[in-house]
């Protein structure tokens, strides 16, 4: 079952994305960003936990994750450093995926060839 909520979940995130793609004048980037924050959003408020423990990574995989996490970053930081962890508390939470998607996408570059004009 867990496979199912994940699946149908997922789905359903990345059907209203599309709908936002294709119904709205927001450019792709601005709809990440939106994604990103109501991630941090629900965190914030206590409703991420639930709902990520009911849709697994059909919840924790896309942006509304990454918000996610960035938010716990920046709770524990500030819980710890104060006015500063405001700062550095996203970077330290977000950065092993973050480098991650740097290094993989730096290896897809030097594999595959890009087909931009030059």
């Amino acid at each position: 079952m867990d496979y199912i909520n994940a699946f149908w979940v997922g789905g359903l995130i990345c059907a209203l994305v599309q709908i936002l793609m294709e119904k709205t004048k927001l450019m792709p980037g601005r709809i990440m960003v939106l994604l990103v924050c109501t991630g941090a959003l629900l965190g914030a408020i206590g409703l991420y936990e639930p709902f990520q423990e009911f849709a697994g990574a059909g919840a924790s995989v896309p942006l509304l994750g990454f918000g996610n996490t960035l938010m716990k970053g920046v709770k524990e930081a500030v819980d710890e450093q104060g006015f500063l962890g405001l700062f550095s508390g996203g970077f330290k939470a977000g950065a092993v995926g973050t480098a991650a998607a740097l290094i993989f996408g730096y290896l897809a570059s030097l594999i595959f060839s890009p087909k931009m004009k030059k």
